[in-house]
């Protein structure tokens, strides 16, 4: 399994060593011909307005949307939640949005980076892909909130209730073959986020 990681900002590190750990080959995206090579997409966290900016530099927003449509499994994290959805708030107005998932999120939802925080989530519905179901613990980082999930969206877990906010907020979401989380499971070791997406390559090369 070759899994490209765009490797142009952020955490990519961290991603690769889950990913090797889980047998998949990784190649570091950085031009449209990596892209193309691939089975696989991670988008990590970072920063999604400069990922933006490289993006369009780089002339891989096009390649990206491509592929995505075409169904290759794809995963964001953090920053790579607010690139791939439908909708973003309080992002710039030449903010890149791959929309691949049908959701709108806002950035920097719960707060700056001294706001930053970790919580255990409910991981019961990965029961249904054959993944263990104990709590993801969850590090999130001047995190996106959803503010809206479509109707073609599966919420994975949900957040509990903070103060000022009156329901669990959603924050692993999958649409297809896209898996989004806002928050990193790649900082602490947490590897079923990246099972999701290598599930769904498998998936589909037995079909």
């Amino acid at each position: 399994m070759d899994v490209g990681v765009l490797a142009l900002q952020g955490d990519v590190s961290e991603h690769r060593a889950i990913l090797s750990s889980l047998g998949a080959t990784v190649v570091e995206l950085r031009s449209a011909r990596d892209v193309a090579r691939v089975d696989a997409l991670v988008l990590p966290g970072g920063e999604s307005t400069a990922m933006s900016v490289l993006l369009r530099a780089s002339d891989l927003v096009d390649p990206l949307r491509e592929r995505i449509a075409a169904g290759v499994p794809t995963l964001g994290t953090c920053a790579g939640m607010i690139l791939l959805a439908e909708e973003v708030l309080d992002g710039r107005p030449d903010q890149v949005r791959l929309a691949a998932v049908d959701i709108t999120v806002r950035r920097n939802a719960f707060g700056r980076q001294v706001n930053s925080f970790e919580a255990d989530l409910d991981a019961t519905a990965l029961g249904a892909d054959g993944l263990d179901t104990a709590p993801i613990h969850a590090v999130f980082i001047r995190a996106p909130g959803v503010v809206r999930v479509g109707p073609s969206v599966e919420v994975l877990a949900t957040l509990a209730p903070r103060p000022g906010v009156t329901a669990p907020e959603p924050v692993l979401l999958r649409q297809g073959s896209v898996v989004v989380a806002a928050f990193h499971p790649e900082l602490v070791g947490e590897r079923r986020v990246h099972q999701l997406v290598l599930g769904a390559l498998r998936q589909a090369a037995s079909a």
